[in-house]
């Protein structure tokens, strides 16, 4: 996995963190950026990891985050 990629989960890790527990995506957010956190730190270690899970976990991190933004606008 390339540097972006990793700096594009870091970002997504740090987003996720700061929906706010009120909001009913937070639980969501919680159970994502575990996930993520999990295969990065795998990454790091340099134990084997599944690119294609990784890629669904930042889209279904990105869908969570749009949503939460959207209940925060209404």
């Amino acid at each position: 996995m390339d540097e972006e990629a990793l700096g594009l989960v870091r970002l997504l890790l740090a987003r996720l963190e700061r929906i706010s527990a009120d909001s009913f995506w937070a639980h969501r957010a919680s159970g994502v950026r575990g996930s993520l956190a999990r295969m990065m730190d795998s990454l790091e270690k340099g134990e084997p990891f599944s690119a294609s899970e990784m890629k669904r976990m930042i889209d279904l991190g990105f869908r969570i985050l749009e949503r939460a933004a959207r209940e925060t606008v209404r």
